[in-house]
């Protein structure tokens, strides 16, 4: 992508702020991706959104009277379109095919962005450790796997 890096600096500073205020870091990054993904690549995009979002404030009260059940035909559409990226996975290679399966299932089961790609990460690394294929895992990765391994025993 070109000026990807333009756009991933804007990414990770909404990122450490969205953090330091609580809001998951892996949402961060999928709603990034996906407006990348899509032409936003400048800020000007974000820029607008955030302006947005501070309009849609004053009509909250408004908009809390829509019931949630409402919204569900836009997030079954929203699941459709990230459906495509299934199609990018190699299945004949079991080590990338389970990890993308266990990400995927568990996002779905634990209602959660993030856990499901924690799971899906240490799926990844056990599955390339067990398949003989460590060489294909970063130092990252092995240290990122460490830090929520101790993140599920400790919280």
């Amino acid at each position: 992508i070109p000026h990807v890096k333009e756009a991933m600096m804007s990414d990770a500073i909404g990122t450490t702020i969205g953090a330091m205020m609580g809001s998951s870091t892996i949402t961060t990054y999928v709603e990034s991706a996906s407006g990348i993904a899509e032409g936003g690549r400048s800020g000007f995009t974000s820029l607008i959104t955030g302006l947005l979002f501070i309009l849609a404030l004053f009509f909250a009260p408004l908009f809390l009277l829509i019931p949630s059940a409402a919204t569900s035909g836009a997030l079954v559409l929203v699941g459709v379109f990230m459906m495509d990226s299934i199609s990018k996975i190699d299945m004949e290679d079991m080590s990338e095919a389970l990890p993308a399966f266990i990400t995927i299932i568990m996002m779905i089961l634990t209602y959660s962005i993030a856990d499901g790609m924690v799971l899906g990460l240490l799926c990844y690394v056990l599955v390339k450790l067990f398949c003989g294929k460590h060489k294909d895992i970063s130092i990252t990765m092995y240290i990122l796997a460490a830090l929520f391994i101790l993140k599920f025993i400790f919280a």
